[in-house]
């Protein structure tokens, strides 16, 4: 594709088929509307299902330690991408491995949203007025860890699906409450959801969320000219010192990680905090210096937190 999009050569979309997938996607387009002045149907929106995706795991609740780790919400759209089927593919960033395959690249990111989790639940406004032994669900294995570690008294349950039916499985009661990331109900804008979002000094996020990124063909210049576009330089400048943090750590889905990058002025501000799964043992620290030095920074701040943890941490997570 040489020419600018069209109706008659529409850019295609590459997306997961969630509603918060699809809202992400439409954002997508209608940045690059504005930004070059163009139509909607420019653009095809094609929605591509992933491992992570299938239904039957969902309704079963299997973890997704179970089925595997890396790419989950990934592989089939990259696979989709580099056979030319879509032109560039939207990405929740807290869903990419480190590492894309080869011929991809992923050097675009929209403004980021809101990096808190959400505590959703009617009867309380924290997990510490949460009643002893109550039950929590998340399919997240770090908001398992971090909030066994808080609140070890809990019982956590599996808690897959998108944001709609984790919704409904807490009004059918499967769970006394569960957690939600901020930036995908704020982008969702579902009404009456009881939200309260927690402190990032209370609960650390997981490494880029709030963030979305758009992958594409390394080979293709126009996509390349239309995505420079729509780059927010903040946006990667903190992603990438988050994403060099967690590439050191080799975390996967199967590791509780969590991590926030935060800019003041020429400096950042780089948490992290590693733990077991069972959220008996967690490791946090801290590392100021410039942004420019952002990956750097990522690299230095998971050498402490391995200095701290020992050498088989990782090999003993449960």
């Amino acid at each position: 594709m040489t020419d600018m999009p069209s109706p008659s050569a529409p850019l295609k979309i590459g997306t997961r088929g969630s509603p918060l997938a699809l809202a992400q996607a439409y954002e997508t387009r209608e940045r690059l509307m504005e930004a070059f002045d163009l139509p909607i149907d420019a653009f095809e929106i094609v929605v591509i299902k992933t491992t992570g995706d299938d239904r039957a795991l969902i309704a079963r609740d299997i973890p997704l330690k179970e089925i595997g780790n890396k790419g989950l919400f990934t592989k089939e759209i990259e696979e989709a991408l580099l056979a030319g089927a879509i032109d560039i593919a939207v990405h929740s960033m807290k869903d990419m491995p480190t590492e894309q395959p080869a011929g991809l690249l992923l050097d675009c990111y929209l403004p980021r949203e809101d990096t808190r989790d959400a505590f959703i639940c009617p009867h309380a406004d924290s997990i510490h007025d949460l009643p002893q032994g109550a039950v929590v669900g998340t399919s997240s294995l770090r908001r398992r860890a971090q909030l066994l570690n808080r609140r070890p008294d809990l019982q956590v349950v599996e808690f897959r699906g998108n944001l709609q039916t984790r919704l409904k499985k807490l009004d059918d009661g499967v769970a006394f409450a569960t957690f939600l990331a901020c930036a995908g109900l704020n982008r969702m804008k579902i009404p009456a959801v009881p939200m309260h979002p927690i402190a990032t000094d209370d609960m650390l996020p997981a490494i880029a969320q709030g963030a979305i990124g758009i992958e594409r063909r390394m080979d293709d210049a126009l996509t390349e000219r239309l995505l420079a576009a729509l780059h927010h330089h903040d946006t990667g400048l903190r992603l990438a010192a988050e994403r060099a943090f967690l590439a050191r750590l080799d975390g996967s889905c199967e590791t509780p990680i969590a991590g926030l990058a935060e800019l003041h002025g020429d400096q950042m501000r780089l948490r992290g905090e590693i733990l077991k799964t069972d959220g008996s043992v967690s490791h946090a620290d801290e590392i100021h210096g410039p942004i420019k030095d952002g990956p750097a920074l990522g690299r230095q701040l998971a050498e402490t937190l391995l200095a701290k943890a020992g050498a088989d941490f990782f090999d003993h997570l449960t």
